[in-house]
């Protein structure tokens, strides 16, 4: 099979990277890709958010699979054209990416579906956002209604920062402050059925201590070794399965993966938001973990023929991931400094480096983005696969790199 991935970031290289390892993929695409996608597939300049233009290049290459990987492709319809072209396509339709695309949209299903998640409120002005932070109560939890990459949620104590956060947002949900640890749920999706992957735990803000400002994510583990073993099975029934069930009552149905990010709370997991596609930097972990081949699993989907696939396998152990970012992320990136160290950092046992915001500067490595390394350390458990993606960032040097100190620390 010839597939092409969308995308340029760390999502997207761990896509590359576990399709190259795929027997039945005969040719690896990637538009516009990166440094580290280059070196095992086939980078392409476009705009990502163009159908036009992805449909035409998919057609030139003779792609059989278009995976598509963030999300402002999705709610631009590339999936929707894609498919009216006739070619199998990963990701939902424009309709159904909605459910990242608007947060009122994911509130709106979640009720019509009955899926457990943080009472909110879908505030307007700023009078009705008084209104709903008095309701609620600190911790605020204010989020921007569209997309903001990772970034349009603040949770604080303070009012005027929570205040200041919705005056700059067109129209914002303020939630319910929610208690407990999170974890991330994928689950692959044909439309009619729902395959979970293995759960994972990401690290939101910028700062050790979970401090600081909110960003696209800072490192993730996977496996949770004290999450209750029926986890994923326990958020398809009572979350995925009745989202998508609902999506495809509306005529709309979700093809591609949905990505739950949860609350464990004492009365039981509580969505706090859904991601149209591969969470980032979950994705990195998940799918090192991920023994069964990927494109037939894509493909599936793609094809509606999910629920015949046989039961998915899983590498033992265990794999964490440690973002890092460029100088002045998540507030305005630093771009242009090189990157140096990465050979020495993957002759560490078990560790490789995925590349998110990088670009080739006379054939070399330079920080392109906000994060712009993914180090991924692996292991028979996850004290060893820290141990070893913190050995191998300790290798990297990036003028005014920073990285988390504790990701997995607690696990």
């Amino acid at each position: 099979m010839r597939v092409l991935v969308i995308g340029s970031g760390g999502r997207e290289h761990a896509l590359i990277r576990s399709l190259a390892q795929d027997p039945d993929v005969t040719a690896l695409h990637c538009a516009p890709g990166n440094y580290g996608t280059a070196a095992i597939a086939d980078n392409h300049v476009l705009d990502p958010t163009d159908p036009i233009a992805v449909v035409e290049l998919a057609q030139r290459l003779g792609i059989g699979l278009v995976v598509i990987g963030p999300e402002l492709p999705l709610v631009n319809g590339v999936a929707d054209a894609v498919r009216r072209a006739g070619i199998l396509c990963f990701g939902p339709d424009r309709a159904a990416a909605e459910i990242e695309g608007s947060k009122a949209f994911a509130k709106e299903i979640m009720a019509e579906a009955g899926v457990p998640t943080a009472a909110a409120r879908v505030c307007e002005d700023s009078g009705e956002v008084r209104d709903a932070l008095d309701e609620f109560g600190p911790p605020y939890v204010v989020k921007d209604d569209g997309l903001a990459a990772g970034k349009g949620v603040v949770v604080t104590d303070d009012r005027e920062l929570a205040e200041r956060h919705a005056d700059d947002c067109d129209r914002v949900l303020v939630e319910e402050f929610l208690s407990g640890p999170e974890v991330s749920v994928f689950a692959l999706t044909d439309g009619v059925t729902a395959v979970p992957l293995l759960p994972a735990q990401d690290f939101k803000r910028a700062f050790d201590g979970d401090e600081g400002p909110n960003t696209g994510g800072m490192g993730a583990y996977a496996p949770l070794p004290w999450a209750p073993a029926d986890l994923a099975e326990q958020i398809v029934s009572t979350v995925i399965q009745p989202t998508i069930d609902e999506l495809r009552r509306r005529e709309t149905p979700y093809v591609g993966v949905l990505y739950a990010g949860l609350v464990l709370t004492e009365a039981g997991p509580r969505v706090i938001e859904f991601n149209a596609r591969f969470g980032d930097p979950e994705t990195q972990v998940v799918l090192d973990r991920l023994a069964t081949p990927l494109s037939g699993l894509l493909e599936a989907c793609a094809v509606g023929t999910l629920g015949s696939v046989p039961t998915i396998e899983w590498h033992p152990g265990a794999a964490v991931t440690v973002v890092i970012a460029a100088e002045n992320y998540p507030d305005a990136p630093v771009t242009g400094d090189p990157i140096a160290g990465l050979e020495e950092a993957e002759e560490v046992e078990g560790a490789y480096v995925l590349h998110a915001g990088t670009k080739p500067e006379r054939g070399l490595p330079v920080t392109g983005g906000g994060r712009v390394l993914n180090v991924v350390g692996t292991g028979p458990d996850v004290a060893t696969a820290r141990d070893r993606a913190y050995e191998a960032v300790g290798r990297i040097r990036v003028r005014g790199g920073q990285h988390r100190t504790d990701i997995a620390a607690r696990a």
